[in-house]
């Protein structure tokens, strides 16, 4: 695996990757190739989804929100 190249808006520090396309920090930002940042709270679930494109079968992550 390679090293993240985003780097935390609010602490500085390079973040870490959880799946490709989602990378989080320990100060409680996260980014999303979707939605950019954004703030992680308490009722956030993080998952793969399986996307089906053309022929092929694709995992892509997901945000969900607990209630």
């Amino acid at each position: 695996m390679g090293k993240s190249n985003k780097v935390c808006p609010n602490c500085g520090r390079r973040m870490k990757q959880q799946f490709i396309g989602l990378q989080h920090c320990r100060c409680g930002m996260s980014w999303s190739k979707q939605s950019g940042f954004f703030e992680r709270s308490p009722g956030m679930v993080f998952a793969l989804e399986r996307k089906t494109v053309g022929k092929k079968v694709k995992q892509v992550p997901v945000v969900r929100h607990r209630d």
